[in-house]
Order: structure tokens, then sequence, then C-alpha cells
């Protein structure tokens, strides 16, 4: 096994709501499941909804806005701030502002469909 890998094609999630996911690494990348490190852009208007994930989620917002809706609270994190939220915990991600949103994401253990908990619209 290599010491390092440099990650030069993520895999880039499709979406049909126009953000865009890049996972360097994780269950969709490379088979790891225990963390998944992801760029993202998440344009204005964009929101997912509702969701109790079985992951701790740190998220490093790198250009722009972000809000997060925890227990009825509204938070906007802002350029170079970061959070961390922990596993089961519900909560609503959206960019309700003018810019896009350009963050990281990582999830331990890692992000997939089964695991996250979305809510119905």
């Amino acid at each position: 096994m290599a010491a390092y890998k440099i990650q030069k094609k993520p895999f880039v999630v499709p979406t049909t709501d126009g953000k865009l996911i890049e996972e360097h690494f994780g269950k969709a990348s490379d088979g790891n499941s225990a963390i998944s490190i992801a760029y993202m852009v998440a344009p204005p208007g964009w929101s997912e909804p509702f969701q109790t994930p079985n992951f701790d989620e740190f998220t490093h917002i790198i250009k722009g806005k972000k809000q997060f809706i925890i227990d009825n609270e509204k938070i906007v994190l802002e350029t170079g701030q970061s959070m961390k939220i922990c596993k089961n915990t519900r909560v609503q991600y959206s960019n309700p502002f003018n810019e896009p949103c350009e963050y990281l994401a990582i999830c331990t253990p890692a992000f997939s469909l089964e695991n996250v908990n979305r809510e119905d619209n």
C-alpha cells in the first residue's frame, strides 16, 4: 500500500438541484467508509430537506454564506468560518443568498444515502 494518494479525479455526484459535489475521498470515490471529504458549490436559492444524519459533519466555508437550521435556530456561516454538527442532529442546509457558496464538507463516518436520513418535502 502506498504511503499517500493524490486525488486528481474526484467523483462528481450527479445532482438535479444545480449543486456541485466533488467527493475527493469517501465511499463513492475510493470506497472509504470511515471519512468523506467533498468540495461543494451551492448555487443561490439552493436548499435540501431536513435530515438527521448518522455521521458528524464538519463544514468549512471557502467563499459565500450557508444557512443551517438546527432546532428551529437559523445559523449563517460566512467565509472562513467552520462548524461541526454532531450525528443524530436534525438539520436543514440552504443557500438563500444571492451568491454561490463554496465549502468543504467532511463526514465521519463517510456520507452515504443510507445514513443521511433525509425527510420527504
